[in-house]
């Protein structure tokens, strides 16, 4: 390797580094505009279709109150569900008391002491701390999402503008570029977010089914969470399983009946998330599951629950237009799909 090349691949390390720092850093300027981009991909084909019959700003305030309609639904029915999960952990406590001291017995019998590192971690005080971090966050999420709603609102209002604008670039070839990534990409994280939805759907019936036929109390809460936690991929079907894995522990008291539940939840997320989905996604979405969780993970160190959410249509769009450029086709290749689809404006 030539010095130039060496230079130039330092330059590139470099530039990486200070702008993942800088994405860190400066979360809460960057994650509410890269929602709202995923938000705009989303409900552009709606306000695109409504502007032909309505003015453009009626046509917006429709759009929006049918995304706000969206989210709050959404997010009411998360509340609605994790909450009756936590007044039954409330009014069955002493079920799960029960449940730990045997489990600490059995684990202290076989040499393992647990009560001390409990007693240490688990106080008042720390108690006090997770209820004062709970009303932060709720209150940073409520923060977070009107910035979003800005965005969202002025981001639609500039669709049509910024399309004109690449368009009139005196470098055709950069405006091009920009303009069929664009599309492509809206393309892709609506599709995206399609298979995610009826996959999520299909999971949700499922564990609801299964929690039913097993005498599972809160099989419907059970069915939502599913449905919601499998938007996240590998770590939301993890932890849906395992809540309801918890609660079959202090119902049935046999850790066969516990192996079983567990074997057979693991199993509906293993059929649907690697059967079922990428037939009906087919290549257009193909990317590599190393790729996937690790997007999962960075996305998620660097702006949490919200990253971890989009952290997969990020890595759509990059791959999308790294398809674009032959200096990039290489990665797309590697850890994409190379074929460039072509939407229709």
């Amino acid at each position: 390797m030539t010095a130039g090349k060496i230079h130039h691949a330092a330059q590139v390390t470099v530039a990486a580094i200070l702008v993942i720092a800088a994405l860190s850093i400066a979360s809460s300027v960057f994650a509410p505009v890269a929602f709202a981009l995923f938000i705009v991909a989303l409900v552009w084909p709606l306000q695109k279709a409504l502007q032909g019959a309505l003015p453009r700003l009626v046509a917006l305030a429709v759009s929006v109150v049918v995304m706000i309609v969206a989210f709050v639904g959404f997010g009411s029915l998360i509340i609605w569900a994790f909450g009756r999960v936590g007044r039954w952990i409330v009014s069955d406590a002493a079920r799960f008391q029960s449940f730990y001291d045997q489990t600490t017995t059995w684990l202290e019998g076989h040499g393992i002491v647990v009560a001390g590192a409990w007693s240490e971690t688990f106080s008042v005080s720390w108690m006090l701390r997770l209820a004062q971090t709970v009303t932060g966050r709720l209150n940073s999420t409520v923060s977070f999402w009107l910035v979003v709603l800005v965005y969202v609102l002025l981001g639609l209002l500039e669709v049509d503008d910024f399309e004109r604008k690449l368009k009139c670039m005196r470098s055709r070839g950069t405006g091009e570029i920009l303009l069929r990534g664009s599309m492509a990409t809206g393309a892709k994280i609506r599709r995206y977010m399609l298979v995610r939805t009826a996959m999520s759907i299909i999971t949700g019936a499922l564990v609801w089914a299964f929690a039913r036929a097993v005498g599972l109390p809160l099989a419907e809460e059970w069915g939502f969470i599913a449905f919601s936690l499998n938007y996240i991929p590998f770590l939301g079907p993890l932890i849906a399983t395992v809540f309801p894995t918890a609660f079959a522990m202090t119902q049935f008291g046999s850790w066969g009946a516990v192996v079983a539940v567990f074997a057979c939840l693991n199993l509906i997320q293993f059929v649907v998330g690697s059967y079922v989905e990428p037939r009906v996604a087919g290549n257009a979405l193909a990317i590599s599951p190393v790729v996937v969780l690790f997007s999962v993970f960075f996305w998620s160190y660097l702006w949490g629950v919200f990253g971890a959410f989009i952290g997969v249509p990020i890595t759509i769009a990059l791959l999308t237009f790294c398809a674009l450029h032959p200096s990039t086709l290489w990665l797309a290749e590697i850890f994409g799909s190379p074929h460039k689809d072509e939407p229709a404006a």
